[in-house]
């Protein structure tokens, strides 16, 4: 009887990593933001005027910087964890400064925006874009570099006993 080991697993495909983490980004997003909102009782733009639309784009906007980064890292052959906070640079960059551009254009008003960019810039709102990009990033990388199997019951292992 000679116990071979079983072949080595691929690791998940890097354009499947990045849909399946690109999904979690924007779901850790939607209801970070919307739980948040919900437990202080405040809006994530406080400007009066503005509406649901430079969020809306802002949110895009950190969706783009996050999947061209996390590309950018798990599409190499062994990626660092470390490549994870670039992610979470540049998704939180992003979702501050293109958030205040839209609400500038919105209100027609360069100062609103500024004001805008200031308060995700420090407060909860990008705190919570920046902790989803950095949990979605460090998880595309690690499914990457892993080549863990599907967990299995011990009655569907094939192991003589």
């Amino acid at each position: 009887m000679s116990t071979q080991a079983p072949p080595p697993r691929p690791p998940v495909r890097p354009a499947v990593a990045l849909a399946f983490c690109l999904i979690g980004f924007f779901a850790l997003i939607v209801a970070g933001l919307g739980l948040s909102s919900l437990a202080t009782d405040t809006d994530v733009i406080s400007t009066p005027g503005l509406g649901q639309v430079p969020g809306v784009i802002g949110v895009a906007a950190a969706s783009i910087a996050f999947a061209g980064t996390v590309w950018g890292t798990i599409r190499r052959p062994h990626p660092s964890f470390g490549a994870a906070f670039v992610v979470v640079v540049a998704a939180w960059l992003a979702y501050v400064l293109i958030t205040g551009i839209a609400a500038a254009v919105v209100v027609a008003d360069i100062g609103a925006g500024m004001a805008v960019t200031g308060s995700l810039a420090i407060g909860w709102p990008g705190l919570i874009v920046a902790a989803a990009a950095l949990i979605a990033g460090w998880t595309a990388i690690a499914l990457v570099r892993t080549r863990a199997a599907r967990p299995q019951w011990p009655w569907e292992r094939d192991d003589e006993e």
